[in-house]
């Protein structure tokens, strides 16, 4: 199904994009909830199951010149050009329409044109991106990440942007069709595209925003709906991989600090340090991530992460996200369920290169 090129769809987006610098307050959170009856499990620990939805449309990274809390006129501003957008884009498409132009249409919004080439492959019936700004102890935020003091992921050092690099260096020495590995983690059904699964764990803006939390006395499985992706965090004494051992979403332990589970995460997997761009793209085999989950109410979690690795970045990095329970069942992403597609582009490349051959 074709997305529909929209005149205001730039303004549109970047009003978005352009949509917090508070310090973390969990423990001053965590207490002022305490008189609130959350649902608790059989052992007492508050009770994270269930299906949860972290969709917004605040922006990971605050832009310049704005501030944490946005005003209410901004943010009726933000929420009404989002529902405009979405009744644009989700109006009936003229039957007489002429035909793309060679090359494609391109709509100027970054996820739709990365999702569909410029071939219409989405329209908005499909896409589940949030149409609200985050409210976060009851402040509507500019931003997801709330430390450093401007809600913006900290520059690099120069380590962290030798490393970078030196990952490019290393991955165009084949081209973008040269075999299954150059491909993206998301498109091999790998990895969530973006940071879904995490740590730390964020909205992608698209669709599929969606978690079933289960939990055990010494188990809590998070399953992240895009790409049917599944953290396993172990409760308890900690007992660390071997560091030459790095599966997806890395090591993972937790621990109850009063009614917040946190849980620290390192050993994540290189390739995965180096895809994740806009979290982590340099980022070192010394990367620490911890997290922070607290049952607000019945209906709410609230969500911390900081993410700490000083030979990536010039400090640490922290946010909030909160998550609304999802009134909804998840479903199977059955990712690679008859996708041929992997198979067809380097096919394709190869095709390609056989007609160059016999052209030289």
């Amino acid at each position: 199904m074709i997305t529909r090129p929209s005149s205001a769809l730039g303004a549109v987006v970047a009003s978005v994009l352009l949509v917090a610098s508070l310090p973390l307050g969990a423990h001053a959170q965590a207490d002022r909830r305490a008189g609130e009856a959350i649902p608790r499990t059989p052992d007492g620990r508050p009770d994270l199951q269930g299906n949860w939805s972290n969709a917004t449309i605040t922006p990971v990274q605050r832009p310049p010149g704005q501030g944490p809390v946005l005003t209410s006129e901004q943010v009726r501003a933000i929420e009404g050009e989002r529902q405009g957008f979405i009744a644009e884009l989700s109006a009936p498409s003229d039957p007489d329409r002429e035909a793309p132009p060679v090359g494609g249409s391109y709509t100027g919004n970054p996820l739709f044109d990365a999702a569909s080439g410029g071939s219409g492959g989405y329209n908005y019936f499909y896409i589940d991106g949030g149409d609200l700004v985050a409210i976060v102890d009851g402040e509507p935020r500019s931003s997801l990440v709330t430390s450093p003091a401007d809600g913006r992921i900290p520059a690099f050092t120069e380590e962290g942007r030798a490393r970078l690099a030196e990952r490019q260096r290393l991955q165009s020495r084949f081209g973008e069709y040269d075999n299954p590995e150059n491909r993206p983690l998301g498109e091999r059904c790998i990895m969530s595209f973006g940071s879904n699964a995490g740590p730390p764990m964020l909205p992608n803006y698209f669709y599929n925003n969606n978690y079933t939390i289960v939990q055990t006395p010494d188990h809590v499985m998070i399953m992240t709906e895009m790409v049917h992706d599944v953290r396993i965090i172990r409760l308890g004494e900690r007992r660390p991989l071997p560091d030459h051992i790095r599966p997806w979403f890395g090591d993972s332990w937790g621990r109850w600090e009063g009614d917040t589970l946190v849980v620290e995460t390192t050993n994540l997997a290189e390739r995965q340090l180096s895809e994740h761009a806009y979290v982590y793209p340099g980022g070192s085999d010394r990367m620490r991530v911890i997290e922070r989950f607290t049952r607000a109410d019945a209906n709410s979690l609230h969500y911390e992460f900081t993410v700490i690795d000083p030979e990536t970045y010039v400090e640490p990095w922290s946010g909030e996200v909160p998550f609304k329970r999802l009134d909804a069942l998840v479903y199977e992403y059955a990712c690679h369920e008859a996708n041929y597609a992997l198979f067809n582009v380097l096919s394709g490349a190869r095709a390609q290169e056989r007609e160059a051959g016999a052209r030289r």
